[in-house]
């Protein structure tokens, strides 16, 4: 056990006390006065991360959602809603760094461990400590994982593996097999199939002995009977981009949103008397971030956000679960900059994403560009560059941006600070001249992250809150302890 652990616990027993004076207004304070939880009092546990959302991409989505959709996010809602509710920040540095990794960061809510960045709930002396599903398994609640990249990545990994190296994606796949989890959903083909493993172990056959059923695509999951566990991957790797997902027809009909792969999983964890958890990932945000990629970054985090719907509409007229919506670290930090006279142009430029047709991702894959060398083909020209951003975006640049963006391809672009002279650097450079969002990086930051819960539990975190206490709290509030120091 932690040395840390008893004070941690102690901590979250008067976290309502020490943010009860902050007001109801306050950051970190709850809605309005009400009754203190008790552990015990959570029978679910549900854990939404927008992986890699920095401040700026929360309020790009609900900008672009209410002049598409003529809505708000349903994030923002929650704000303005009837429901209690804790919103704060969460101070999120892995072991070894304030900038965080999603598998350290993943780790530090799945373990109660800072971990260096990484590793997968792995100490630094090669100690591996029980994860929160492995401990939620054990006490008979059910377990599940939805994400939108492999379900071998980071942040799924952080809440159900051990690993010393979040890299080794087909150990990871293994350990999925072994530890009898309920609902596993994402991508990840690549780690499962015989014909895609270079060990050539069937896993998707040894997830079928043990009593999964396995879908592949939208309808088989549809289709699937209630009365088994569930592995759905329904892609090679990542899940595609929300941008090209509502572009291509043959996505829409084979490849599930986060939504409709959230709403299954609430309905097939919930059948548990004991209760469950479940983590939700938008991982693709942090993808986009890293690509500076803004109309995947935004629609992606919509598609988030529809997510969140589905938890509300989950939870309404209940009390018996915790939720928590966050994010393990900013990425990238984009923001909308003002434009014109008295900033007057900078709402028509962003309008001009609800025009956007494909990612970056579709963009390099139809150049043939190449990530180990950061390179295309020599018989790219300048055109084929113009060509294809044109048509994905929507948005006609001039020649001298279309040179830029080639050089970049080229490997050719320089830039004053060398994180900007790549492809998604200059790519998001060229297009901020007409849409206004420009990143700082390519990488993740170190921010504070926004924070948000509801329902029991919610009022014991504190305005600002370390990482590791969540492990905690969702432990303390499912009355699981037993289960996690055995």
């Amino acid at each position: 056990m932690s040395v840390n652990r008893f004070s941690r616990r102690e901590f979250l027993k008067t976290g309502a006390l020490s943010t009860a004076a902050l007001g109801s207004g306050a950051m970190g304070a709850f809605r309005q006065a009400r009754k203190k939880s008790n552990f015990g009092d959570a029978k679910n546990v549900i854990f939404l991360v927008s992986d890699g959302m920095s401040a700026g991409t929360l309020g790009l989505a609900d900008l672009v959602k209410q002049a598409q959709y003529g809505e708000k996010t349903h994030w923002m809602k929650l704000y303005e809603s009837d429901r209690d509710y804790h919103r704060g920040l969460m101070d999120m540095a892995s072991l070894n760094s304030v900038v965080t990794g999603s598998a350290s960061a993943a780790s530090s809510w799945g373990s109660g461990y800072r971990i260096n960045n990484n590793a997968v709930n792995w100490g630094p002396n090669d100690e591996q400590y029980k994860t929160i599903c492995e401990i939620f398994r054990d006490a008979g609640k059910g377990t599940g994982l939805v994400t939108t990249t492999r379900i071998t990545h980071a942040t799924p990994s952080g809440f159900a593996i051990n690993m010393p190296q979040r890299w080794m994606e087909d150990e990871i796949a293994v350990q999925y097999s072994e530890r009898n989890y309920d609902l596993l959903m994402g991508g990840g083909d690549r780690h499962f199939s015989a014909e895609r493993r270079s060990d050539q172990q069937d896993l998707y056959s040894e997830f079928r002995q043990k009593g999964y059923t396995v879908v592949k695509n939208k309808r088989e999951l549809e289709q699937a009977s209630n009365n088994s566990k569930l592995l759905g991957i329904f892609y090679d790797s990542h899940l595609p981009y929300t941008v090209d997902h509502k572009t291509l027809p043959e996505l829409q009909e084979n490849v599930p949103t986060l939504a409709e792969m959230s709403k299954i999983a609430l309905e097939r964890l919930d059948q548990n008397s004991n209760g469950f958890i479940l983590q939700i990932e938008g991982g693709r945000v942090d993808h986009a971030a890293h690509g500076n990629d803004a109309a995947g970054l935004i629609y992606d985090q919509i598609a988030f956000d529809d997510a969140i719907e589905a938890v509300l509409d989950f939870t309404d007229g209940r009390d018996d679960t915790l939720v928590i919506i966050t994010t393990d670290h900013g990425n990238a930090n984009p923001g909308l900059s003002g434009f014109g006279d008295g900033y007057g142009d900078s709402p028509n430029m962003l309008a001009t994403l609800h025009d956007y047709k494909h990612s970056f991702e579709w963009i390099y894959n139809k150049l043939d560009f190449h990530w180990s060398d950061d390179s295309v083909s020599e018989n790219t020209t300048v055109n084929q560059v113009r060509e294809l951003l044109e048509y994905a975006t929507n948005t006609q640049i001039t020649e001298e941006e279309a040179i830029m963006a080639y050089k970049a391809f080229r490997g050719e672009f320089r830039a004053p600070f060398r994180n900007r002279q790549g492809t998604e650097g200059v790519l998001s450079g060229v297009l901020a001249n007409y849409n206004g969002i420009y990143f700082i990086s390519t990488s993740h930051t170190a921010d504070y992250v926004e924070i948000a819960a509801f329902g029991p539990g919610a009022d014991r975190i504190p305005g600002l809150v370390r990482n590791t206490a969540l492990f905690d709290l969702m432990v303390d509030m499912a009355d699981v302890r037993t289960y996690a120091e055995g």
